[in-house]
């Protein structure tokens, strides 16, 4: 057979289909990824606002910085700010919410450069939610920041966030900041994984996040990974599972956690506060296999805020766990 000619159909479409696999697999060297540097904001839905809000505001002591409206006047989602560049994001569910009952809508971190991350990402084969591919630019958001949404093995939507000049959470620093308020940064947030091995290639191997400890509750089989930023304090816990989790279960496992000093002054501060109708009591003060004491709060949903103090008991950093992930033993992982 002849050699094609440069406007061969066929040459044409070979070129089309190797420019649509990520550089690794072209023989290409992908660009270098952009600074990830630290988590931005977790995203909820909730069923009641309102009620939500006064969870978040009038018990837990944070101020809502923004609400940001649909064409018909409705709330399309409360931004309740932990600090100049943290923040929970509230979605009025309106049906929304996933079938399995789950609260957990997006986890968001924040990139020095999100543009270049987005070519990074796309060299490396990520796509879009539910499989879709990752936009063409990155878009400026209705906030007037750099975003777009990506998913982990396990269905998360991660939100990759550049805070730009002109945006509102530049244009809102230092307001919003009150001195009620319970916690002054989000250390982690906390997701459910299935399979350990797919999580690291994602989050280690192609975002490069630092894995630093590993937990078991039980001390035969793995509870829990911690993940940190690669160019910040900020981490992931990886809550590992076998059996698909409850409604329940999920919104214990997702969670969000407020660092503190001291866990017996908030618990003691909001003693004085009224918990919100239907919101299930917080737990004791506790030590946790990390060694640091820590009290579960819930909001009207049952989603799972942690607050937990920064330093371990004695200040010693607890032993990492060689267990086995969940399953491991049935080759699930």
């Amino acid at each position: 057979m002849g050699a094609m000619s440069p406007r061969s159909p066929l040459l044409v479409a070979a070129l089309a289909a190797a420019a649509l696999l990520p550089a690794a697999l072209r023989g290409q060297e992908p660009p270098p990824r952009p600074a990830i540097t630290g988590l931005s904001h977790v995203a909820l839905w909730v069923s009641d606002l309102d009620r939500s809000r006064a969870f978040y505001t009038d018990f837990l002591g944070f101020d809502e910085s923004y609400a940001l409206r649909n064409t018909d006047g409705s709330v399309f989602f409360s931004c309740i700010k932990v600090n100049d560049r943290q923040w929970l994001e509230l979605f009025p569910s309106n049906g929304n919410t996933p079938g399995d009952g789950d609260r957990l809508y997006h986890v968001a971190i924040e990139t020095a450069d999100a543009r270049g991350l987005l070519a990074y990402l796309k060299a490396k084969g990520v796509k879009g939610p539910g499989g879709k591919p990752l936009p063409a630019a990155a878009p400026v958001g209705k906030v007037g920041n750099l975003n777009y949404f990506t998913e982990d093995p396990d269905g998360h939507i991660i939100e990759f966030v550049q805070y730009m000049p002109g945006g509102w959470t530049v244009a809102k620093k230092g307001q919003f900041m009150p001195a009620t308020r319970v916690s002054q940064r989000m250390s982690h947030a906390g997701i459910a994984v299935a399979n350990l091995d797919a999580s690291l290639a994602f989050y280690r191997d192609i975002l490069g996040f630092r894995e630093f400890w590993r937990g078991s509750g039980d001390g035969k089989t793995l509870s829990w990974v911690n993940l940190r930023v690669p160019d910040g304090n900020d981490y992931l816990e990886l809550m590992l599972y076998a059996q698909k989790p409850s409604a329940g279960s999920l919104h214990v496992l997702h969670h969000v956690c407020l660092e503190v000093p001291d866990v017996d002054a908030v618990r003691a501060a909001l003693g004085t506060r009224t918990l919100p109708a239907g919101c299930r009591q917080p737990t004791a003060i506790r030590t946790g296999v990390n060694r640091k004491r820590q009290i579960n709060f819930f909001d009207p949903d049952g989603t799972r805020v942690e607050v937990m103090e920064a330093a371990t008991v004695d200040g010693i950093p607890a032993r990492s766990s060689d267990a086995p992930p969940p399953g491991s033993q049935a080759g699930i992982n």
